[in-house]
C-alpha cells in the first residue's frame, strides 16, 4: 500500500481578506456615488430644460440673440460686395496668416465677417446666401412672439438658397463670377452637361412653379405685401376697407341704392377690422379730431361693411311698419352681406390678437392621478362594519358593492324586502361611530337606482390636480361656450358644467374649505379655453388678496370702469358703480339684440360674424362677461340694498346677453343669501359648513355639514346633489398662467364698461360749461325731444358716436334742463316736450 500525503493548504491571510473586502466596498460606494451624481446631473439638466421651455423670458432672450446674429450676417454679406477684392488673398491664405495680429481686413465686421461672407457667398450660394439672415430674423421674431417655429422654415430656406444660387449663376455668371457662388456654378455645369442650357432653364422654371403650387400661402403673402394699407396709428388716415373701392363688386351693388343726401354734421366712422375684437372705435370729425382721439375701446364696433341700406331723412328714423319695402331691404342687405362674405370671408373676432397663444398644461403641476386609492383590507373592513352595524339593529341586506372615489368611497346596499328606508337613514351616526370616520353621508334612496348609498371618506385621500382634469379628453373635446371643470365625482368622472346655461353660480362654505381654490379653478379652466376677444372678467375682491394674481392679464381678459385705475375692484363704492354699469351694459346689449331680431348673444354674434349686422348702426361683437364676487357677505353688510338691487337685475335678465355671475361667501346665512338671490341662482356649490342650517340655506337640504373639507363639495344644479372633489390649483400655478398670458401682446387697455354716474351726486354736472358745448349738442337735443328718449345708448346709435361722447352730450343736456337726472339703469326723463320749447331754449343758450 502506498501512502498518500494530503497537502494542507496554509491558513488564509486575514489581512489580505480584509483589504479585498474593503476595496470591494469602496468600489461599490464609488459606483453608487457615480450613479447618484449622474442622476443628479440628469435631473438638473431636465429642470433647466423644463425652465427654458416654460419660461417665456428665455424664449424672448434667445429670439433677441438670433436677431442680432441675423443683423451681423447681413452686414457681413453686404460688406463682401465692397471689400472682397482686398480681402480675397488674405481669406484664402493659411489661418496663421489670416489671424496674424498685423493682418488688415477691410470687411466691415473684421475677420469673422470676412470668413463668413467668403464661405457662404464665394464658395457656396452667392447672392442666395442672403436667405440666411432673412430666415434667422424670421426665427428670432417668432421666438420673441412666443410662437412655434416649424421645421418647414429650414426646408424653405434651403430651397430658396439653391434656386437663387443656380438662377444667378445661369444669368450672371459671366459678369459676376460670385453671383451664384461656386456651388451654383458647379451645379449649373453638371446640369448643362446632361440636359443643356434650355433644359436647365426649364428645370428652374418648373421648380419655382411646383414650389408655389405646393406652398400657395406664399402667393397670398406676396399679395398682402403689395396691397396698400394706411398706417393704423394715424387716426386721420383710416378708411373702411373694400367697400370704399369703386371696383369692388359689393361696393358697386350698394352704390346703386345709396342716396346722395347727407347731413352737414354727420361724422365719418373710421373702421379697422383688427380692432373689432377689442371693441374699439375711432371717430373723425373735421373740427374736433383732438377730442375724438381719446375715444378708444368704448364698446364701439369696428367692422368691414359699409352701410347696407341708404339713409333717409332723420325724421324717418323711427322704426317703420313692417311692409313689403322692409322685406325687400332686408333681402338686399342679406344678399350684400353674402357677397361680402364671398369676397372677404366671415368676420374673425380674434384677428386683432391673432398671435395669442393659449397657456399650456406644462405650466401646471401634477399632484397625482386623482384616482382614489384604497386597499382591499380597508374595503372589506368597512363592508363588514356596515353589515354588522345594520344587523345589530335588525336590518338585513341582500347585496353591497363599493365605488372608490378620490376622497370618498360609495357603498351601495340593497336592503332585504320589508326594510324601511327611514330606519337605515336614522342610523347615520351609528354607522359613523362604528367606522370611526367623519363625513358619513347616507343617500336614501340613490336617484335612478334601487339602492341606498353610504359615503365613507378614504383614510388616504388623493389630490385631484387641475392639470389632470384639464388634460382629460372630456375637457379637450367639449363644445360648451363657457366650460367650467369642477373636479371629479365619486366614480372618478371629470365633471364639466356649462356656465352659459347655469346661468349663475353661488358658492358658499366655511373658511379654509376650498372656496378660493374653486374660484381659481373656475377662472383657469376658462383661460385655457377662451380667447381674450371672447371673454372678459369683472373681479370683485373685498379681501384685496385673493384675486390680485390676475392683475397681469388686465389688458387681455379683465373689464373695468373707464375712470378706474385698478381692474381688480376692492372698494365697496366702486363695486356699486361697477354693478350699475353692468346693468347699463345689459340694457345696451338688449337694445342691440332687439335691433338684430335675435334672442341671445350666441345668435347675435353668429349674425355679426356673417356680416349681417351693420356696425354703423351701433352693432359690435359681444364678448361674454363673467362677474366674480369673492366674499359677498362683506359687501351686503357694508352696502346692503345698493348691492342686492343691481345683482338681482343682472341675475334675472343678463343671461341672454352673456353676463353671468359667480358669487362666493363664507357666511351662508339668510340675511346674506336672500330669497331674491336664491331664486335666480339655481346652480349652487357648497363646501363644508358648520351647521345643517347653513347647508339648507345654500342647498335647500342638509349634507354640506357632513363633508370632510379640503375641496370636498356638493354641487346642486337644480335637481340632484353630486358629491365632488374640487380640482386643486396652487398659487404658483396661477401666477405662471397669469404671467404667461400677461407677457403676450394685449389690447391697449382693459375692456371698458359704460360710464356710471352716481345718482346721489347732486353736483355731478357743475363742471359742465354750456358756453363750450359739443358741436352735436343741438342735433342731439332735437333727437331726444323728437323721440322722447334720453339715454347715452340712444345718442350713440343715432349719431354714430362713441359712448364717452354720448355720455358728455347727455350731461350737457341735463345741465341745459332738457333731460332729467340720472336714475340708475332707467332712461332719463325728457323735460322738454315739444320742438318749439326746445328751439326757444337753444336760442336762449346761443344768446348767452
Amino acid at each position: 500500500m502506498s501512502k498518500t500525503k494530503n497537502k494542507i493548504s496554509p491558513p488564509p491571510n486575514l489581512e489580505d481578506t480584509y483589504v479585498d473586502d474593503n476595496n470591494k466596498s469602496r468600489k461599490k460606494n464609488l459606483s453608487e456615488e457615480r450613479q447618484e451624481n449622474t442622476s443628479n446631473v440628469r435631473n438638473t439638466l431636465q429642470n433647466i430644460h423644463q425652465e427654458l421651455k416654460t419660461n417665456p423670458v428665455y424664449s424672448i432672450l434667445f429670439g433677441g440673440i438670433i436677431i442680432l446674429m441675423s443683423i451681423f450676417t447681413l452686414i457681413a454679406f453686404v460688406s463682401f460686395f465692397f471689400t472682397w477684392q482686398e480681402d480675397f488673398d488674405k481669406v484664402t491664405a493659411p489661418l496663421s496668416v489670416l489671424f496674424a495680429y498685423d493682418t488688415e481686413i477691410q470687411n466691415w465686421l473684421g475677420k469673422a465677417g470676412a470668413i463668413l461672407s467668403h464661405i457662404f457667398i464665394y464658395r457656396f450660394y452667392g447672392v442666395g446666401s442672403f436667405v440666411i439672415p432673412i430666415a434667422l430674423a424670421q426665427w428670432g421674431i417668432k421666438k420673441i412672439k412666443l410662437q412655434h417655429t416649424s421645421f418647414n422654415l429650414l426646408i424653405h430656406s434651403f430651397f430658396w438658397m439653391i434656386w437663387i444660387s443656380m438662377t444667378m449663376s445661369f444669368f450672371l455668371n459671366e459678369k459676376f463670377p460670385f453671383a451664384g457662388g461656386n456651388y451654383g456654378e458647379i451645379m449649373n455645369n453638371t446640369f448643362i452637361n446632361y440636359i443643356g442650357k434650355w433644359g436647365l432653364l426649364s428645370t428652374l422654371l418648373v421648380a419655382i412653379v411646383i414650389y408655389f403650387i405646393i406652398c400657395p400661402e406664399y402667393i397670398a403673402w406676396v399679395k398682402h405685401i403689395l396691397v396698400f394699407k394706411y398706417d393704423r396709428s394715424s387716426q386721420e388716415e383710416k378708411f373702411i376697407n373694400d367697400f370704399n373701392d369703386p371696383n369692388s363688386t359689393a361696393s358697386n351693388s350698394i352704390s346703386q341704392t345709396e342716396t346722395t343726401e347727407t347731413s352737414s354734421s354727420k361724422e365719418d366712422v373710421v373702421i379697422t377690422e383688427e380692432s373689432v375684437a377689442n371693441n374699439e372705435i375711432s371717430l373723425e370729425v373735421s373740427a374736433s379730431i383732438d377730442e375724438t382721439k381719446n375715444e378708444k375701446h368704448q364698446n364701439e364696433p369696428i367692422f368691414t361693411i359699409e352701410q347696407a341700406l341708404s339713409e333717409t331723412d332723420k325724421t324717418k328714423e323711427e322704426d317703420p311698419p313692417h311692409d313689403d319695402t322692409n322685406h325687400e331691404e332686408t333681402a338686399d342687405a342679406n344678399a350684400m352681406a353674402e357677397q361680402l362674405v364671398k369676397e372677404k370671408g366671415e368676420f374673425n373676432p380674434l384677428s386683432e390678437l391673432s398671435d395669442y397663444i393659449y397657456p399650456g398644461l406644462d405650466l401646471l403641476n401634477d399632484y397625482g392621478s386623482g384616482i382614489g386609492k384604497i386597499n382591499q383590507e380597508e374595503l372589506l373592513q368597512n363592508k363588514d362594519k356596515i353589515i354588522k352595524t345594520l344587523r345589530n339593529y335588525g336590518i338585513e341586506i341582500q347585496e353591497i358593492k363599493a365605488t372608490i372615489g378620490p376622497t370618498v368611497t360609495l357603498y351601495e346596499i340593497v336592503p332585504a324586502p320589508g326594510v324601511r328606508i327611514a330606519r337605515i337613514k336614522n342610523l347615520e351616526d351609528d354607522i359613523a361611530l362604528s367606522l370611526a370616520a367623519l363625513g358619513i353621508r347616507i343617500i336614501a334612496p340613490m336617484p335612478g337606482k334601487g339602492t341606498i348609498g353610504i359615503e365613507v371618506p378614504n383614510q388616504h385621500p388623493e389630490v385631484v390636480s387641475v392639470k389632470n382634469v384639464l388634460s382629460s379628453e372630456k375637457f379637450q373635446n367639449t363644445n360648451f361656450e363657457l366650460p367650467i371643470v369642477l373636479g371629479k365625482t365619486i366614480s372618478n368622472d371629470v365633471l364639466i358644467v356649462e356656465l352659459a346655461k347655469m346661468p349663475h353660480l353661488l358658492m358658499a362654505g366655511a373658511t379654509g374649505q376650498g372656496k378660493s381654490v374653486g374660484i381659481n379653478t373656475l377662472i383657469i379652466s376658462l383661460l385655457y379655453k377662451k380667447h381674450p376677444a371672447e371673454l372678459k372678467f369683472v373681479l370683485v375682491d373685498p379681501k384685496k388678496v385673493e384675486l390680485t394674481l390676475y392683475n397681469k392679464i388686465e389688458r387681455h381678459f379683465l373689464a373695468k370702469l373707464p375712470n378706474s385705475e385698478d381692474a381688480i375692484i376692492t372698494d365697496t363704492k366702486k363695486v356699486i358703480h361697477t354693478l350699475n354699469s353692468l346693468t347699463i351694459e345689459m340694457d345696451n346689449r338688449y337694445a342691440l339684440l332687439q335691433d338684430a331680431q335675435v334672442r341671445n348673444i350666441k345668435e347675435y354674434n353668429s349674425k355679426f360674424i356673417k356680416r349681417r349686422l351693420n356696425p354703423n348702426d351701433g352693432h359690435r361683437y359681444l364678448p361674454y362677461i363673467i362677474v366674480i364676487i369673492d366674499e359677498f357677505a362683506d359687501l351686503i353688510m357694508t352696502a346692503g340694498k345698493e348691492i342686492e338691487g343691481p345683482i338681482a337685475r343682472i341675475a334675472q335678465l343678463a343671461r341672454a346677453v352673456g353676463i353671468h355671475l359667480v358669487i362666493a361667501t363664507q357666511r351662508p346665512s339668510v340675511n346674506i343669501i336672500t330669497g331674491v338671490i336664491k331664486a335666480n341662482f339655481p346652480a349652487r356649490i357648497a363646501f363644508k359648513v358648520s351647521s345643517k342650517i347653513d347647508s339648507r340655506t345654500i342647498l335647500d337640504t342638509g349634507g354640506a355639514e357632513q363633508l370632510i373639507g379640503r375641496g370636498d363639495m356638493l354641487y346642486n344644479a337644480g335637481s340632484d346633489l353630486i358629491r365632488l372633489q374640487c380640482a386643486f390649483v396652487d398659487t404658483p400655478e396661477v401666477e405662471k398662467v397669469a404671467e404667461f398670458i400677461g407677457i403676450q401682446r394685449g389690447y391697449p387697455s382693459a375692456f371698458l364698461l359704460p360710464e356710471y354716474e352716481d345718482e346721489n351726486d347732486e353736483n355731478s354736472t357743475n363742471y359742465i360749461d354750456l358756453s363750450d358745448r359739443d358741436k352735436l349738442f343741438e342735433e342731439a337735443a332735437r333727437l331726444v325731444v323728437q323721440f322722447q328718449q334720453g339715454s347715452a345708448s340712444f345718442l350713440q346709435r343715432k349719431l354714430k358716436i362713441g359712448f364717452n361722447r354720448a355720455g358728455r352730450l347727455i350731461d350737457e343736456l341735463e345741465k341745459a334742463g332738457i333731460v332729467g337726472k340720472f336714475e340708475g339703469s332707467k332712461q332719463r326723463d325728457v323735460l322738454v316736450k315739444d320742438m318749439q320749447q326746445l328751439e326757444a331754449l337753444i336760442q336762449k343758450l346761443n344768446n348767452q
